[in-house]
């Protein structure tokens, strides 16, 4: 910190003015009275200063000094940021825990990174390389499954005049000097880098391969591309928060980060509790070697809530930038939102719609945009996937952050509060839904699975559309008003809402399908309409086929048949055709 350079001369909740000072610029980080309370410039006028605060601001008083750090809001990035948990300022909040008890502290200048711990440093490159930003010189084992590349920080370029020997070494020891046009630079494990600005990469590349969750109503019929973009918009109840658990878990990233931003403390506490426990089901190690939580829960600073998002983000590309793909989970950016619509009001700020300041949709832009699949500078591949809940007051999707934030994201995965209430989880309303990847992820399915992927999910979601129609008649007059041929349609489309669709979270076998399950699940419901449809036309009765032995062993095939055993859905299908066979034998 500087000397003192502004007093407080106006204070309203989490925003203060300041005067005094001409050397502080548009967003810098603060320190507010003698207790350091973290700030951020949002404003200057002349010589005043508006300052957003995220700590606690009761007792401040007019006349109270204001410092300047001369930075920018920013993160520290090292090795030990996978398995932390941070607050939306990346203070870390088991040490203040150990601190202060289970209530966090005001003005505690805690760094958020061990400064103690000695990593295993390996160097990748030599004295005399030509290095420029991103290059990595070196590599360090964070967990058991990632590997932490030590890069170039942003600005440097030039010629390795030394770097250090394989060794362990703390985040803030030299591990290599840079000959540059302005001298010799240290290279340090440990960089700052601005959250409000996304981090630079070599150019965009083209999405095509699927982001895999195990979950088969999003993996199937609304996919996510890695380095796509998502929205989980659903009333209270329906289930947002454990369908980003589910993708947080079972998501074929190689590292997660999770935002609670604003919601209760309850829900960030399962996390907290739940995720340490979990074990990886691809490299059968605990889920938190991949994962990184920031919780900024809504007894939280206001204030805190907007930089969560922005502390998350840039975490994010951090990874990315070495060449892993990060699916990055923002619970929930309704949260954000009500966060800006209150520092707005505080700041006297026109209002927009519903009370939203007008940048509201700016913002959300550069947050979503900032998703992508790129080349690193290092000449990998990495990807930053966002998915991001949004809690509409009363479920209505017509309010201004899902509207808006559906400009941005181009899979929409609509939660319905009927199927909810119904207990049918995920409750993904299928008619609500959509993807713009279809087209993007088509050649990925059909070689993975060697199945037509593309044709068997158009052909179940033209039956679950009928499913749509046909319920209004059976509404008003029953099912037994239809003719048989439609009546297989609505029998059908039950199999897929049942036995595909639904899909239990604590099951330890439905929990998770391979993209193979979901295939073969899939086209054996199609094959058993085609059987229905072709002995229906024989004459056959509906009734007939609903009595069959086969329907309880479709239904029930998602949690009795493991992964590892698809096999036996083929003994499923033939035991189909062999009941059908008989059924014909009756009609011919």
């Amino acid at each position: 910190m500087t000397d003192a350079a502004a007093v407080i001369t106006w204070i309203n909740g989490p925003v203060i003015r300041a005067r005094g000072s001409s050397k502080i610029a548009m967003g810098d980080m603060v320190g507010v009275s003698d207790q350091n309370l973290i700030g951020e410039v949002i404003g200057l006028h002349d010589d005043e200063m508006t300052i957003q605060v995220f700590e606690e601001t009761s007792g401040l008083t007019p006349g109270m000094p204001v410092y300047s750090t001369g930075l920018p809001l920013s993160v520290e990035l090292a090795p030990g940021l996978i398995g932390s948990i941070f607050d939306g300022i990346q203070r870390p909040l088991p040490v203040i825990e150990r601190k202060t008890g289970s209530f966090i502290g005001r003005g505690f200048g805690l760094t958020p990174l061990d400064r103690r711990t000695r990593w295993s440093f390996t160097p990748l490159l030599i004295k005399g390389n030509k290095v420029s930003e991103g290059i990595a010189i070196g590599s360090v084992p964070e967990t058991g499954v990632i590997t932490h590349k030590i890069m170039i920080p942003h600005g440097i370029s030039g010629t390795l005049t030394w770097v250090a020997p394989a060794n362990d070494y703390t985040i803030d020891e030299v591990i290599a000097r840079v000959e540059t046009e302005h001298g010799e630079e240290p290279i340090t494990m440990l960089r700052r880098c601005p959250v409000r600005k996304a981090r630079s990469f070599k150019n965009r590349k083209e999405k095509n391969e699927p982001l895999l969750t195990g979950q088969r109503v999003l993996d199937t019929f609304f996919p996510l591309v890695k380095g796509g973009s998502a929205i989980i918009p659903g009333g209270f109840g329906t289930g947002k928060t454990i369908t980003q658990h589910q993708v947080a878990k079972w998501s074929d990233a190689d590292v997660v980060v999770y935002i609670g931003c604003g919601e209760r403390g309850n829900e960030m506490t399962e996390v907290l509790q739940e995720f340490p426990k979990l074990i990886d089901p691809r490299s059968k190690r605990p889920l938190m070697e991949r994962t990184i939580l920031i919780a900024n829960t809504s007894n939280m600073q206001v204030a805190a809530r907007d930089a969560s998002v922005y502390t998350g983000i840039t975490i994010a590309e951090y990874y990315r930038d070495m060449g892993y793909h990060v699916a990055l989970m923002a619970d929930s950016t309704s949260r954000w939102a009500e966060a800006m619509r209150e520092i707005s009001g505080r700041l006297e700020e026109m209002p927009a719609q519903e009370g939203y300041p007008a940048y509201l949709s700016s913002r959300l832009a550069e947050f979503y945009e900032r998703a992508g699949l790129v080349e690193t500078f290092n000449g990998d591949t990495g990807s930053v996937s966002i998915i991001g809940a949004v809690s509409p007051p009363g479920g209505d999707f017509s309010e201004p952050v899902t509207q808006q934030t559906r400009q941005y994201t181009r899979v929409f995965w609509g939660l319905d509060k009927n199927l909810a209430s119904a207990r049918h989880f995920p409750s993904v309303n299928w008619l609500n839904s959509y993807s713009e990847y279809l087209d993007n992820v088509t050649e990925w399915w059909q070689a993975e699975t060697q199945m037509p992927w593309r044709e068997l999910r158009a052909k179940a979601m033209q039956i679950l559309t009928e499913e749509g129609h046909l319920d209004q008649i059976v509404k008003l007059v029953g099912p037994d008003a239809l003719p048989d041929d439609q009546r297989v349609t609505l029998e059908t489309a039950r199999l897929l809402r049942e036995a595909f669709l639904q899909q239990n979270a604590l099951d330890e076998i439905d929990t998770y399908a391979t993209p193979q399950k979901q295939m073969k699940m899939l086209e054996l419901i199609l094959h058993f309409q085609a059987r229905a449809e072709a002995v229906v036309s024989r004459g056959a009765i509906i009734n007939t086929i609903q009595e069959l032995p086969i329907l309880n062993s479709l239904i029930r095939m998602k949690n009795t048949i493991p992964n590892e055993q698809l096999e036996r859905l083929d003994e499923i299908r033939n035991a189909l055709d062999e009941q059908f066979d008989q059924l014909e034998l009756l009609y011919r």
